[in-house]
């Protein structure tokens, strides 16, 4: 094994410049995933989307992103995170021009699917040069609550930044925004970054191919539901072909020298249950503020901008509560308490917003149960993370960072793909007995928001019985 400059180094001295870097990129990882859900109107309109198509902006992005996580984090083992992190830089910014000059919903798709290859190299990248670049455990503490307020704040932010973009701009401009903070970012890699640990090995890109392939079938077959039904030959033919895909996958990990998931992590402490948890975590999280961005242009009938303003509340809760409280938190009571509090807020949250009507406003439908939800992802999310993380081995931090990270992504977007595809058959029946166009629509995501608050109920039952505090 060669190892690089670590952080006793003079790159350590600069630390705190590297993670106002690295939380740019992860604050710009996440934003990729929200930015475009005050858009979404306008974008249907000049495009042509249809309704149950528009979660794909979303979908084509996070199921590349999650499908290439795991691969990112070996490649962050073996060549060095901060190449795998420019080359992640890179991509991104060259995907988002083609994103912003979209001329079709197939174009904007591919676009938004090479948008997430670029994330997925990037997001363990980042963690793993966070991880090697503060070796205090106590700036290591300070350091990962930067870094969980620049994920979360960059899920709501991102829906506050898309509506002044879209109200202001154009819709392409929540796109174009990348490339500019990329190009910068880029400039300042080499000074301010560790060139990161690499490892001798070989990429198992027969397993990558596997892995992305069944995660892109096994969503495409749930989105694709609502039109050719649950019970169809496609339907079923697809989920099948996912779970073929998966189990030789699994096998060839079993039998090849290098895998690119090595089985025997997850016999570390919390590392199952933790990921599990964060796939539910995401699987409430983002569909919350998918339909709550509907909710707010199709039913209270907000323009872009204060469809955003009205989401900026979040966004200061969960900077607030990330960086000042979580950390201190989770010293004084632990992990598990704050993850368990954290998400007992948030299933809340959404039974709060499942009640909203069709005549309601933002004091009384939206702010309160806002404010609840982001506190609830403020305590969960640096909880999940760590308890997915803390068991690794030093060598395999890029890969268990992207373990978490994919578990993160995958349930954000199986979790939007299945609460789509209820909301939509709720929301088609409700037009078919007669209902408005307002009332149907919010039907359906009143449906949208109970399913939400049952997973985060789950993340909590599973959080209580699997998860162990260390002594």
């Amino acid at each position: 094994m060669q190892t690089t400059t670590l952080a006793s180094s003079i790159a350590y001295k600069k630390r705190w410049i590297a993670l106002a870097l690295l939380c740019t990129a992860q604050f710009m990882v996440i934003m990729d995933t929200s930015i475009i859900g005050v858009a979404l109107p306008a974008i249907k309109s000049d495009l042509g989307y249809t309704q149950s198509g528009l979660q794909w902006i979303f979908n084509a992005y996070v199921v590349l992103f999650g499908g290439i996580l795991l691969l990112g984090g070996r490649l962050s083992d073996l060549f060095g995170a901060r190449k795998i992190f420019m080359w992640g830089f890179a991509i991104l910014a060259a995907a988002s021009l083609l994103a912003g000059a979209a001329w079709s919903p197939e174009s904007l798709n591919a676009g938004r699917a090479i948008q997430g290859l670029g994330s997925a190299l990037i997001a363990p990248a980042a963690m793993t040069l966070l991880m090697t670049t503060f070796t205090d455990p106590k700036e290591l503490g300070k350091a990962f609550g930067f870094w969980g307020a620049s994920a979360a704040a960059g899920g709501s932010a991102g829906v506050f930044l898309g509506g002044v973009i879209t109200e202001w701009l154009n819709w392409r401009w929540v796109f174009y925004i990348n490339i500019p903070i990329a190009l910068l970012v880029l400039s300042f890699c080499k000074t301010y970054l560790l060139a990161g640990r690499k490892n001798t090995g070989k990429v198992d890109w027969t397993g990558a191919i596997l892995a992305t392939a069944a995660l892109i079938i096994l969503v495409y077959a749930i989105v694709s539901a609502e039109s050719a039904g649950w019970g169809s030959v496609q339907t079923i033919g697809l989920l099948a072909t996912a779970v073929i895909l998966f189990s030789i996958f699994i096998a060839t990990q079993k039998k090849v020298a290098q895998p690119l998931l090595p089985l025997h992590i997850f016999k570390a402490p919390n590392l199952s249950a933790g990921n599990f948890v964060t796939g539910l975590l995401a699987a409430a999280w983002i569909p919350l503020w998918f339909f709550l961005n509907l909710y707010l242009q199709q039913v209270l009938k907000l323009n872009a901008f204060n469809s955003g303003l009205a989401l900026l509340p979040m966004t200061i809760t969960i900077m607030i509560v990330m960086v000042g409280f979580t950390g201190k938190f989770v010293a004084r009571y632990g992990f598990k308490a704050n993850l368990l509090a954290g998400l007992i807020f948030l299933t809340i949250s959404l039974i709060v917003f499942s009640t909203a009507s069709v005549n309601g406003s933002f004091l009384a439908s939206v702010l309160p149960a806002s404010i609840l939800g982001a506190l609830g992802m403020s305590l969960a999310y640096i909880p999940a993370t760590i308890a997915s993380m803390s068991g690794a081995k030093p060598e395999e931090t890029g890969l268990a960072s992207g373990i978490v990270n994919t578990s993160y992504q995958v349930g954000s977007a199986l979790g939007l793909a299945i609460i789509a595809v209820i909301a939509a058959a709720v929301t088609k029946s409700s037009f078919a007995n007669g209902s408005e166009e307002g009332v149907a629509l919010n039907a359906g995501f009143k449906v949208a928001f109970i399913s939400a608050a049952f997973l985060s109920a789950l993340g909590i039952l599973i959080a209580a019985i699997k998860i162990k505090q260390p002594k």
